[in-house]
């Protein structure tokens, strides 16, 4: 047997250890989120530090700046000549939300038909057990890996990383590395390994529109009187034309559309109608806005906009009034090429010129995240597709995201532009951030055995 299948063969064979340890970190409920104890997610970080000492990672360290979430780091540089990679994780995950929606205890990771189920069982947990048993696997067998290793695993991501730059200017000489691998992504479908080139922005603002000082009887007072629901229902569904699309002005201007091979690539994988609906759960009679490959098109490569959230009186507990306001949280996801300084300001523009009637509005914008899209033309790309179509048996894609993973562009920018590899084992049904996320328990076996061939194949390519 070569030192790779060796290190194959020992995590087959300790599979059910790896699991074990998984479980165990998904029991901590270490939701970075104000409002939850922060005890928790400082347990994760020692249960993380732990299993990363246990894979055989050396001078593993809980990083934790003031006023901070901790990170954990641990390292193996005995591979002379060899590049350097850095691993990216993180160990701290989202609320439960409604737990009455869940089928098993969202801390209490339960096994069903091939999927394990429980909140950072996949987002991302299991990209932290990733990188502990591949890591293992060779340090168990061979003794040494044959590229040295960088493992960064963060405590602050769900609540967009505020503190990651601060990080990465502190322990630059610490993450120097040659490439980038970020475990936080989704394949395409199950058993189909994709990486990551794309990915959108994201803009996020609170508006309030107000009218009265209180409400009123709207017996005695509707009427004469513009009512303040209406007038922000009004600004709401101006964003967006009969189509969906983003009716700001301008804000579609900056887009950078997708190539020719892009194309090509979103339309031999096949997405269709019928498979959109399956993945996504829209309901019977839902219109979509796309079809086929224009799916992915304007899932990946256009902006959307979502009304996050809207408040005016509360359910069950409001009679015949006159409101006096209302209020919305909006979301702009951002496509490639969109800046999110300048589309904050095209949006509050927007909403302002359409406030009616003389209504007050008061717009509060949130922390931008910038777009990010890098080519595959780097041939550390080749190898990984190389490494993903060994593990999992199936040729490798390169697909976009729709969603904002904000601190891809520092980390490339402050480490030196080093490539960026973005994968992951999420999958479509895996429920990210919703009730009942998962597992799929075949694809982690296929990633593990991913990454095992990616050091190898990395070290053979002479990059």
């Amino acid at each position: 047997m070569t030192p790779r299948d060796q290190a194959i063969a020992h995590y087959d064979a300790h599979r059910p250890g790896h699991l074990e340890s998984l479980k165990k970190l998904v029991r901590i409920p270490s939701v970075s989120f104000s409002g939850y104890d922060p005890e928790n997610v400082r347990a994760s970080a020692k249960a993380t530090a732990q299993w990363l000492r246990d894979s055989g990672l050396h001078n593993v360290e809980i990083w934790e700046l003031p006023d901070t979430y901790p990170s954990v780091y641990g390292e193996w540089l005995g591979a002379k000549d060899a590049p350097t990679v850095l691993l990216y994780a993180h160990h701290d995950v989202q609320p439960p939300l409604r737990e009455a929606l869940w089928n098993s205890p969202p801390f209490e990771p339960t096994e069903r038909n091939g999927r394990l189920y429980g909140r950072g069982s996949a987002d991302d947990k299991a990209g932290i057990a990733v990188h502990a048993a591949s890591i293992a696997a060779w340090l168990k067998t061979a003794g040494n890996l044959p590229v040295n290793v960088k493992v960064l695993i963060e405590g602050e991501e769900e609540i967009g990383s505020p503190n990651l730059t601060a990080y990465l200017k502190h322990y630059k000489d610490r993450l120097r590395c040659d490439y980038m691998v970020l475990t936080d992504c989704a394949n395409y479908d199950t058993g189909k390994p994709s990486l990551t080139t794309s990915l959108r922005g994201l803009v996020t603002l609170e508006i309030t529109v107000s009218a009265l000082n209180s409400p009123l009887h709207s017996g005695m007072w509707g009427g004469p009187i513009p009512d303040p629901v209406s007038g922000l229902c009004k600004m709401l569904a101006s964003l967006t034309n009969e189509k969906g699309r983003v009716a700001v002005s301008g804000l579609m201007d900056a887009v950078v559309p997708p190539s020719k091979s892009e194309l090509d690539d979103f339309r031999a994988l096949g997405m269709s109608e019928k498979i959109f609906r399956e993945q996504s759960g829209v309901l019977d009679g839902v219109r979509l806005f796309a079809e086929n490959e224009e799916l992915l098109v304007q899932l990946w490569r256009q902006p959307a906009i979502s009304i996050n959230a809207f408040r005016a009186g509360g359910s069950g507990a409001v009679g015949n009034v006159l409101m006096d306001s209302a209020w919305a949280r909006i979301g702009l996801r951002l496509a490639p090429g969109m800046d999110p300084e300048v589309c904050t300001r095209m949006l509050t523009d927007h909403l302002q010129k359409t406030c009616p009637w003389g209504l007050k509005s008061e717009i509060v914008p949130e922390q931008g995240a910038k777009p990010w899209k890098t080519s595959p033309d780097h041939p550390v790309f080749e190898v990984a597709k190389k490494s993903l179509t060994r593990g999992y048996g199936s040729d490798a894609v390169c697909i976009g995201c729709g969603g904002t993973i904000p601190f891809v562009d520092q980390f490339t920018g402050i480490l030196g532009d080093i490539p960026a590899l973005l994968v992951g084992i999420e999958d479509p049904r895996t429920n990210a951030h919703s009730e009942n996320e998962s597992l799929d328990l075949g694809d982690f076996d296929k990633a593990v055995r991913s990454q095992i061939h990616f050091f190898a194949d990395l070290a053979e390519s002479g990059l």
